[in-house]
């Protein structure tokens, strides 16, 4: 596998533009298009909140029902959730322009919007800026990051990976972007994120490794605990790759699952670090497990601890408060046997262990909390799984992004 320039117009066949439309923001893009020159497999995960966006009923809808997805128009500064029967009547009618506008069954359109709640699309605005994006779509890598920069809302870089990977002999490609800096805690991929690829693979097969994939990926990042009524992951393969068909598991399912991951991990970690006035990406590794399930719910909960994202803001080494979040997990562990570290940049040291402190160096704690990336690492003692979360830190600008969103 070999991580190539560009994102989503990385694979054959894919194509995307980015736009400024005025929905909410001034004098910066804000609608986004990927399409592909060919009928594509379609898969989807999606937001676990009960009070869901239209566009993921709609998504839903055409994941499962549609024979192919072919497009997806994407808006960012108004989130289209909680917008009632106006709301679903606007997807319709984003996706009846993009099907005329590009040649294709408007049942062959997804749509995704990020913004503020509550707030009804300016559908005047959505359907010329869909116009624009037909007449400005390019398999560039350029279209591509006009794009992810498209998407963007409180985000404070684009997000954006391609890889290539071989399956029976021919070259695939498979890419990515996403955006999400606040209200994520996503419990099935992020707030919103694309994937494309030429592998020939079939549906069933698709949404099986997205599904499987997002446990480990997307679902083990926070940012502030507050789960989107938008989240929406969307994957499309055109399989202009012309691979052997991955109908069934074995080497070539394998061989796509790896990627995959490495795809949604680094997209996950990207936005986890870009968190809402974050200042430090945070990880928390969890080893020596007694299951696989302890250990994701052991270092997600590290990571969602306010009190230890907020240790990590001011670099202070209060290893009390991972302890205390290991604690109310639910799993079940004797804290005795529990080993605590701290990495960052080349430097480790041990924090905790035998049920008390070590002989560590404050002001060498200090020094590794201050680095960009920051990871505890947590061996249990009790088995052999081990998982990863991320998130970060907690500034005072995420009070301030938040208290001033909607203005």
């Amino acid at each position: 596998m070999k991580q190539i320039e560009g994102g989503i117009t990385a694979a054959k066949g894919f194509q995307a533009a980015g736009i400024e439309a005025a929905v909410k923001y001034q004098n910066r893009k804000d609608m986004a298009l990927i399409y592909s020159e060919v009928p594509c497999a379609a898969a989807g995960t999606f937001t676990t909140n009960v009070v869901k966006a239209a566009p993921v009923l709609w998504d839903k809808k055409i994941v499962e029902e549609s024979t192919y997805a072919q497009a997806v128009v994407v808006n960012s500064g108004i989130a289209n959730a909680c917008t009632g029967r106006q709301g679903m009547d606007c997807c319709q009618a984003e996706a009846q322009c993009a099907g005329e506008c590009l040649g294709i069954p408007a049942d062959s359109v997804l749509v995704a919007s990020t913004g503020v709640i509550g707030m009804q699309l300016p559908l005047d605005r959505i359907t010329e800026g869909i116009g624009k994006l037909a007449q400005a779509k390019s398999d560039t890598p350029e279209a591509g990051a006009d794009a992810a920069r498209a998407i963007m809302t409180t985000d404070t870089v684009p997000k954006e990976i391609a890889v290539t990977f071989e399956i029976s002999g021919k070259t695939v490609t498979l890419g990515g972007m996403c955006k999400g800096s606040g209200m994520i805690h996503p419990n099935m991929c992020t707030m919103l994120g694309f994937l494309t690829t030429d592998a020939k693979i079939s549906r069933q097969m698709l949404q099986k490794a997205l599904r499987e994939d997002v446990v480990d990926s997307f679902n083990m990042i926070s940012v502030d605990g507050d789960t989107s009524t938008n989240d929406t992951l969307l994957i499309l393969a055109n399989g202009l790759a012309e691979n052997e068909e991955i109908a069934s598991e074995g080497a070539g399912y394998d061989t796509f699952r790896e990627a995959l991951h490495f795809v949604t991990t680094y997209l996950a970690r990207k936005m986890a670090g870009d968190g809402e006035g974050a200042t430090a990406l945070f990880e928390t590794k969890v080893i020596g497990a007694a299951s696989k399930e302890d250990a994701r719910i052991l270092a997600k909960s590290v990571i969602c601890s306010s009190l230890t994202k907020a240790a990590i803001f001011g670099h202070d080494a209060n290893w009390g408060r991972i302890l205390c979040a290991l604690g109310y997990s639910g799993a079940q562990f004797d804290p005795e046997n529990v080993d605590l570290y701290f990495r960052g940049g080349s430097s480790e040291i041990h924090i905790y262990g035998n049920g008390t402190a070590c002989g560590y160096s404050e002001e060498e704690a200090t020094k590794i909390l201050s680095e960009p990336e920051v990871c505890v690492l947590v061996n249990m003692h009790m088995g052999e799984a081990e998982a990863t979360a991320w998130g970060c830190d907690l500034s005072y600008d995420y009070v301030k992004i938040n208290a001033d969103y909607r203005s």
